[in-house]
């Protein structure tokens, strides 16, 4: 992410909580998949203002953002089993295969190198390592228009309304174990993937 979108998402954080709002039917399905899956160590990218972290349960949390307004007001929502830091998604101090899962909620179309950010999740990943990403995708279908559309003022809010599943060429090194609907025309998707 660049340093002009952090700036953007230090200001924004202010309204974050009128998006979390919007976004929580999705996230709820997102929560109850993660937490059917055994105790392990989930980074996600992007955690945002955090007000999710107690829906994580078990697991030991890693959330990092490049946003210090949105990681000051996640250390809020810290229940005792998170770490939070400072960090882009496409450069991970982390070591490889060092986590059980990863989670990419409605940011692999913020970001500006979605596949080098899925590269590197795919380094810090275990085999058998899963990651969830939760985001919309551009059909096939009239909401292509709509998004569009939409595309010059999107550039303002720092991410892309044109957004299609076959731009994620990094995905291909993963295999896909679950992907899950939303809305009308499936506009909004839950995808699993698994590292081999």
């Amino acid at each position: 992410m660049t340093e002009r979108t952090a700036n953007f998402y230090n200001k924004f954080s202010i309204c974050y909580p009128l998006v979390d709002i919007l976004l929580k039917p999705q996230k709820k399905i997102l929560f109850k998949e993660v937490c059917l899956l055994p105790k392990g160590n989930l980074l996600e990218i992007g955690v945002g203002n955090g007000q999710h972290l107690k829906y994580y349960g078990k697991h030991q949390i890693t959330g990092i953002d490049t946003s210090i307004a949105m990681l000051n007001a996640a250390k809020k929502y810290d229940t005792g089993n998170a770490d939070l830091l400072e960090m882009d998604g496409k450069q991970l101090h982390f070591s490889d295969k060092a986590f059980d899962y990863a989670v990419l909620s409605h940011v692999i179309a913020v970001v500006d190198d979605p596949n080098r950010v899925l590269s590197e999740v795919y380094r810090v990943l275990k085999p058998g390592g899963k990651l969830f990403i939760l985001n919309h995708f551009t059909p096939n279908n009239c909401l292509k228009y709509v998004d569009k559309m939409f595309e010059p003022f999107s550039k303002a809010f720092h991410f892309r309304s044109v957004f299609k599943i076959s731009e994620l060429t990094v995905l291909k090194q993963f295999t896909l174990v679950k992907e899950v609907g939303f809305g009308w025309g499936s506009y909004f998707k839950l995808l699993v993937v698994e590292k081999p």
